[in-house]
C-alpha cells in the first residue's frame, strides 16, 4: 500500500487543534521541524510527503483575521517549496510534493519551478494541482473575486496542457556535452512551444532539461463532478476524502471510472484517502490519546475552516437555517458540500449539518483508526484494495503521530507484506511504479559524471 505523509507549512497540521497538543513541537518556523519529519517518514519507507496549502489566512469568518490569529487556525502559511528542499537535503528516497495553484500562478513559472525542484532532488518531486478556493486568496493576488467553480477547472485543464508540453520540450538525450566538438546539446532534440488557448498564450523554448524521472508526479484531489473529470484526465496520485469505509467504496469506483473515461488505465493510478491514525502499545493508551485529541477541537475553529473552504461567511447565519439551492450551488468546495448532503441525508443542509458532518476542525471518526498496532493494521487492511490503494496519513500531533506510526504500525504492515521494507529505485516514479509521460528516449544522461 502507498503511504503518504500529509504536511502543512504552517503552525498546525490539518487538525487545527494540533498545535495545542502537549506533545507537538513548537519550532515550526525552523527547517529542523520539517527535516525531523522527513527522516522519520523515510526510515519508515513512506512513498512521499506532500504539503497541502492555501494562499490566504482563514479570514472569511466574520470577515476578520482575528479568530484565526488568536486561535492559531492555520494563521501561518509559508511557501512549501523551500521547505521541500530542506527536507530533500535530509533524505535520499522520500518523494516530496508541494501544492501550487493553477488559478493564481502562470504555467511557465510553475513548470520551471517544479522541473528545477525535480532536478535538485534527483527526481523525487510531485506537484499537487489545485484551483484554490476562496475570495481571500483572490484578494491576495489583486483579484476582486474567485473564479467560478467549473471555470477554474477549465483554466486548470489548459494550464496542465501548457505545463506538460513545456516539461516534454527536451528529449532525454538532448544534452551531449561534447567539449571537443563544442556541442552542448542537440537543437533538434529541444522543442519550441507555441500555445494559444482560451486562457493562455505561451510561445517560447523551455530552458530546463528533463529530470531522471522525466517530469514531476501529478497529484490532485478533485471530488466534484468537474473536479473528478479533471483528476481522471491528469492525476497520477488522487488524494481522496472519505467519511468512512462504506462511502469510500463507491467513491473509489467512481474515481477509477473517471480515469477510465479519460482513456487511462485506472490500475496505474494511486488513490489514497486521508486518515488519522491514533496508535498505542495498548488499547487503553490509544483511547487515552484519542480522548485528549478530541478535546482539542473547538466549534468556532471548525466554523472558520468551513467559511474558508465554502467561501461563505457563516458567522451571522442561524445555525439551523437550511441553505437554498442557489446558496449550495455557489459554495466553492463542491466535493465537501456533496459529502455533507449525502451523509446528512438532507438536500438542504444547515450550518449545523455542515459542522456535524464535514468533520472540519474535528477528528473524522469514520476515517480515524484507533488501537494497538495490530488493530490499526487490521483496519488499514480492510480498506486496502477495496476503497483505496494506500493512505495519506494526517497527524494530529507533530511529529509524534508520524513517529508512533513508523515505530508501531509500519513493522506490523511489513510483517503482513502490506508495506515495503526497501525502496525499489531512486525516483518517486520508481517508488510509485509510474512511467514517465512523453519520454522521447530511454537514456537519461548522468550529468554528474559527464561534467567530470
Amino acid at each position: 500500500m502507498a503511504l503518504i505523509g500529509f504536511l502543512q507549512a504552517q503552525n498546525c497540521s490539518n487538525y487545527v487543534g494540533s498545535w495545542r497538543n502537549p506533545s507537538t513541537m513548537t519550532d515550526f518556523l525552523t527547517p529542523e521541524y520539517f527535516t525531523r519529519i522527513a527522516r522519520t517518514l523515510e526510515d519508515a519507507k513512506f512513498d512521499m510527503a506532500f504539503f497541502d496549502d492555501r494562499l490566504a489566512m482563514p479570514d472569511i469568518y466574520g470577515r476578520s483575521h482575528e479568530l484565526a490569529v488568536r486561535h492559531g487556525i492555520r494563521s501561518v502559511k509559508m511557501d512549501p517549496t523551500p521547505i521541500l528542499m530542506a527536507m530533500a537535503g535530509a533524505t535520499t528516497h522520500l518523494g516530496l510534493g508541494a501544492t501550487y495553484s493553477t488559478t493564481y500562478y502562470e504555467p511557465f513559472h510553475v513548470a520551471r519551478l517544479f522541473a528545477t525542484l525535480d532536478l535538485m532532488t534527483h527526481g523525487r518531486v510531485a506537484w499537487n494541482v489545485v484551483t484554490s478556493l476562496n475570495d481571500s486568496e483572490a484578494a491576495n493576488f489583486g483579484a476582486r473575486e474567485h473564479l467560478e467553480h467549473d471555470l477554474r477547472y477549465d483554466r486548470a485543464d489548459e494550464f496542465l496542457e501548457v505545463v506538460t508540453e513545456l516539461w516534454s520540450a527536451w528529449d532525454t538525450d538532448a544534452i551531449r556535452l561534447d567539449k571537443a566538438a563544442g556541442l552542448f546539446a542537440d537543437p533538434a532534440k529541444v522543442h519550441r512551444i507555441d500555445h494559444s488557448g482560451a486562457f493562455f498564450r505561451v510561445t517560447g523554448t523551455f530552458p530546463v532539461p528533463r529530470s531522471p524521472q522525466g517530469q514531476p508526479v501529478l497529484l490532485q484531489a478533485g471530488a466534484s463532478g468537474r473536479g473528478s473529470q479533471f483528476a481522471g484526465r491528469w492525476a497520477e496520485v488522487i488524494f481522496a476524502s472519505y467519511a468512512d469505509r462504506e462511502s469510500g467504496i463507491s467513491k473509489y469506483q467512481a474515481m477509477r471510472a473517471a480515469v477510465r473515461d479519460a482513456g487511462r488505465d485506472p490500475d496505474a493510478i494511486t488513490i489514497a484517502p486521508a486518515v488519522t491514525v491514533i496508535v498505542g502499545e495498548t488499547e487503553e493508551i490509544a483511547e487515552h490519546k484519542r480522548a485528549l485529541l478530541a478535546d482539542l477541537a473547538r466549534p468556532e475553529d471548525g466554523l472558520a475552516l468551513l467559511c474558508e473552504v465554502l467561501n461563505v461567511d457563516l458567522s451571522d447565519r442561524p445555525l439551523d437555517e437550511p441553505f437554498t439551492d442557489a446558496e449550495l450551488a455557489a459554495m466553492s468546495w463542491q466535493g465537501l458540500r456533496d459529502r455533507v448532503i449525502t451523509v446528512s441525508g438532507s438536500a438542504h443542509p444547515s450550518v449545523s449539518d455542515f459542522v456535524r458532518y464535514s468533520g472540519r476542525g474535528t477528528l473524522n471518526e469514520g476515517a480515524t483508526f484507533v488501537g494497538t498496532p495490530s488493530q490499526v493494521a487490521d483496519q488499514m487492511e480492510s480498506w486496502f484494495g477495496v476503497c483505496c490503494d494506500g493512505f495519506v496519513l494526517s497527524a494530529p500531533a507533530v511529529p509524534g503521530s508520524y513517529e508512533d506510526f513508523a515505530r508501531l504500525v509500519v513493522p506490523e504492515l511489513q510483517r503482513r507484506g502490506l508495506a515495503r521494507t526497501e525502496y525499489p529505485g531512486a525516483t518517486l516514479r520508481d517508488t510509485l511504479g509510474l512511467t514517465a509521460p512523453s519520454a522521447r528516449a530511454q537514456r537519461v544522461p548522468d550529468l554528474t559524471q559527464a561534467a567530470l
